[in-house]
């Protein structure tokens, strides 16, 4: 029998230096031999972390809390000050929420919808919160939102600030009232631009009698998040007894607004009605301008001032009737105007859509079980309750 050939003796792992090869040339293989025709598997594509930001900045609260575990450098870059106004400017327009507060004896069950379903969706879909306090009280009232920050005022006395996108909340600071009379106060909550921090503003008015006369007296008061006492404003409130609603005063000729860089007071004139009998007034938010509801008996005028402080720039959005059915009462808030003119409305605990382009009326499946519902419109955010 002839000897087995040299060939067959050779080693079947020895390197590969045919130049046609994918792999290229092999040198010392390991015993995990690589026979010809493998190739050596190709290194896992990097992004730039820059590009990583800019990812992460476009992306809900809710995956970015659980990126945070990922690895430390993300961590550390979700939790910086840039990057948490970064994605502030990016969700401003990409996560916008409806929270809706509902009483279901004898629990508060709130429902966080994000905003484009329930525009588009016949049964929009939710997410249930936790409401950050053990014990609430029925007076407990929503001030409003800046930023992702929810203010709500509880029992009358105090104010609570709660991000429900990174599910954190604090309750500010009690002030002494004067021991004389005085009227419950109403809360305001706004952001400084000046100096980068959020403030809640106190209203109220105190009486007493002075020589036989009785005389009323506004005072204001100020907190800024962060800090732990409230800070009396010194400028005297220019009217005695203001109408109020949540954070908003105005008296029958004027609006007034405080200035929360310089605490200072301005009247701002009411836009031009014309001929129109005007039987009550709305101040609220929308479209990030000041926006004017004006009612009337059938009909209620939604007015924006598109630059805020230029009286000449109010301008009359829509006239929105009132819906058959709901109820002869005006529309209590105007919440947002989607991009295809549709807006979103409250009339007696009910929540509508009211299409301007062809004046049609859409009522939500978003309601209270006993008629009793408040809703707000807010932004995700990651900002840290305690800056």
């Amino acid at each position: 029998m002839a000897p087995p050939s040299n060939e067959t003796d050779e080693p079947k792992d020895a390197a590969l230096s045919d130049p046609n090869s994918s792999a290229g040339t092999l040198t010392s293989p390991s015993s995990s031999s690589i026979t010809p025709g493998d190739s050596l598997p190709l290194p896992l594509p990097t992004l730039p972390f820059e590009i990583q930001v800019e990812i992460l900045s476009r992306l809900p609260v809710k995956y970015l809390m659980q990126f945070q575990c990922v690895c430390k450098l993300w961590k550390s870059q979700i939790s910086k000050p840039d990057f948490v106004k970064k994605h502030l400017r990016v969700s401003n327009t990409r996560h916008l929420f409806l929270l809706t507060f509902s009483k279901l004896s004898p629990e508060l069950v709130i429902k966080s919808y994000p905003l484009s379903s329930v525009f588009t969706e016949m049964t929009p879909t939710f997410t249930q919160l936790e409401y950050p306090l053990n014990n609430r009280d029925e007076s407990d009232s929503m001030v409003g939102s800046c930023h992702g920050i929810l203010c709500i005022q509880c029992n009358l006395s105090f104010p609570v600030l709660w991000n429900p996108s990174i599910r954190k909340f604090t309750k500010l600071p009690s002030f002494e009232f004067p021991q004389n009379k005085f009227i419950n106060p109403t809360y305001a909550f706004g952001y400084d631009h000046s100096s980068d921090t959020y403030k809640v503003v106190a209203v109220f008015c105190t009486s007493n009698i002075d020589n036989g006369v009785y005389q009323l007296k506004t005072l204001v008061n100020v907190h800024t998040m962060g800090t732990n006492c409230w800070r009396r404003i010194q400028t005297e409130f220019p009217f005695k007894i203001p109408f109020t609603g949540t954070g908003i005063f105005f008296s029958p000729a004027v609006i007034v607004s405080l200035d929360l860089e310089n605490e200072s007071y301005r009247a701002l004139l009411f836009p031009d009605f014309g001929e129109m009998n005007v039987e009550a007034l709305t101040l609220e938010v929308l479209m990030d301008c000041m926006c004017l509801l004006c009612h009337s008996g059938t009909f209620s005028d939604v007015w924006v001032m598109k630059e805020f402080g230029n009286e000449n720039s109010w301008a009359r959005l829509f006239r929105v009737p009132y819906m058959e059915g709901v109820g002869s009462g005006p529309y209590t808030k105007a919440f947002y105007v989607y991009e295809d003119d549709q807006v979103l409305l409250e009339c007696q605990s009910k929540l509508v859509l009211y299409n301007s382009r062809d004046g049609t009326f859409k009522s939500l499946e978003i309601q209270s079980t006993d008629g009793w519902m408040v809703p707000q419109v807010y932004q995700q955010s990651l900002i840290s309750l305690c800056s």
